[in-house]
């Protein structure tokens, strides 16, 4: 005889289930432990990321920094989707910055839809909407970076602050920031 639930069960969405599975993986860590807490936060942010967001391309840091420097293809297009006062701090060399929740259009006048755009933020979520925006509109070569400027900052990769190398970024948040090292965050006023 099958066992009957007396409690009536749904059918959760796949991304309830992969927050609930989320939520397990690090109450479990944090009650055990782990070596490198750190990898394994980015781990959790970047499988988020890529469940709310399953339609987007992604693009790695070191995918964009061999894009960057190639001579023979035409540079992509960087959307830097934070706030003006994480701008002013630092940013992407080539940047252009779009307010999040605002269309990033603007920054695209006289831009073909066909050509190469990458979105950035913080961490992904800012742009990962962007870049999902911008595709609904018809741009077909967008991608989203992955790990953000966070991660390209902790790789050390070049950024400018009024066209002069910096090697800091604002951290958004408290709790954001701990993604940082402690290197490359800036004081949040």
């Amino acid at each position: 005889m099958d066992y009957v639930s007396p409690i009536p069960l749904r059918p959760r969405s796949s991304n309830a289930r992969v927050g609930l599975l989320m939520m397990a993986i690090i109450v479990i860590v944090t009650g055990i432990g782990i070596a490198n807490a750190e990898s394994f936060e980015w781990f959790v942010l970047k499988a988020s990321l890529r469940s709310k967001f399953p339609r987007l391309q992604w693009i790695t840091t070191s995918e964009l920094a061999t894009w960057m420097t190639d001579r023979n293809r035409p540079p992509p297009i960087l959307l830097d989707v934070r706030t003006q006062a994480e701008w002013d701090v630092s940013h992407l060399p080539n940047g252009r910055r779009v307010e999040p929740g605002k269309p990033a259009e603007a920054a695209l006048a006289g831009v073909p839809k066909d050509a190469p755009i990458v979105t950035y933020c913080a961490v992904g979520y800012r742009s990962g909407t962007t870049a999902a925006t911008l595709r609904s509109a018809g741009y077909t070569n967008v991608r989203n970076l992955e790990g953000s400027i966070f991660q390209w900052a902790n790789e050390r990769r070049p950024l400018v602050r009024d066209g002069t190398p910096v090697t800091i970024v604002h951290p958004f948040s408290p709790v954001w920031g701990r993604l940082l090292e402690e290197e490359v965050r800036a004081p949040l006023n």
